[in-house]
């Protein structure tokens, strides 16, 4: 028995790659965070748009709690140890009857860390099911990284608009939760999501990665933040966390984490798209 985790959810992600749901916040806590959320966005709405959505807890005080809650991160502690980073964030929010959709891919394929021991924390603040375009995973492909073609496919919501080709999705597991729930997934396994056909929109706020201190950026140098314990390697720069919503030198940080990240997800690309 972990510190948030049972034996037979530990047992699971490592089985197939992937754990869900984990109860995190209550469904009153997780709408008062989308409050706080939107509230942002409708004050701020250049911070919500292209590359912005990255990084944006370096700058949003309700999200860098998320990163934070003791809660999340002692299930984090349960797969990956005491000593603990986050490499970034991404908010993923489809809107109501959003074509957007992500295809097949593995988060390890582009990231340029190594080794690939991470794992991606995706909270819900919304229902996220089959109707909102949840997320779904194909237990047991956390193995080897296969080749993914570049499609950057119009409605395509990653960077490249990366696919693994040949993947057998009648195989596919969807990762239904609730408002205040998180699914946790390894770097490695293969998953994707649909279009949001429902009335609401699908707000997912992904922690990616958190990580032990003996991963290494083999890239571009970056920076991460230090979550729990002790980074004895100093493998990046270190970042703090955000003194007020958009404060302007947590901005300057900000748009320096994501220049780093479109030389390291655009590397070898033809083409960059603004995210």
């Amino acid at each position: 028995m972990g510190k948030k985790l049972t034996d037979a959810q530990i047992e699971a992600f490592h089985r197939d790659g992937f754990v869900s749901p984990i109860d995190v916040f209550s469904e009153e806590e997780a709408l008062a965070l989308r409050a706080r959320l939107e509230e942002a966005e409708a004050k701020w709405p250049e911070a919500f748009e292209g590359a912005a959505r990255n990084n944006a807890h370096l700058n949003l005080t309700c999200l860098d709690e998320i990163v934070h809650d003791s809660r999340l991160v002692d299930a984090i502690e349960d797969l990956i140890g005491p000593d603990i980073l986050n490499y970034g964030t991404v908010l993923f929010i489809k809107e109501p009857h959003d074509p957007g959709f992500v295809s097949w891919h593995q988060d390890a394929r582009y990231m340029g860390l190594e080794p690939h021991v991470g794992v991606t924390a995706w909270v819900a603040l919304s229902h996220s099911n089959d109707e909102s375009g949840c997320m779904q995973m194909i237990p047991g492909s956390h193995g080897e990284i296969r080749e993914h073609d570049d499609t950057y496919g119009e409605t395509n919501i990653l960077t490249r608009g990366q696919e693994v080709q040949g993947v057998d999705a009648s195989q596919a597991v969807s990762l239904t939760l609730r408002p205040g729930q998180m699914s946790i997934h390894s770097a490695r396994v293969i998953h994707a999501s649909q279009p949001n056909r429902s009335d609401d929109r699908r707000i997912g706020f992904v922690i990616q990665p958190y990580m032990p201190p003996n991963v290494r950026q083999t890239i571009v140098p970056t920076g991460a933040q230090l979550i729990r314990g002790t980074d004895p390697n100093g493998h990046f720069k270190p970042l703090g966390r955000p003194r007020s919503d958009m404060d302007a030198g947590d901005i300057e940080v900000r748009n320096w984490v994501n220049e780093t990240w479109s030389d390291i997800l655009y590397h070898g690309a033809e083409k960059r798209r603004d995210y």
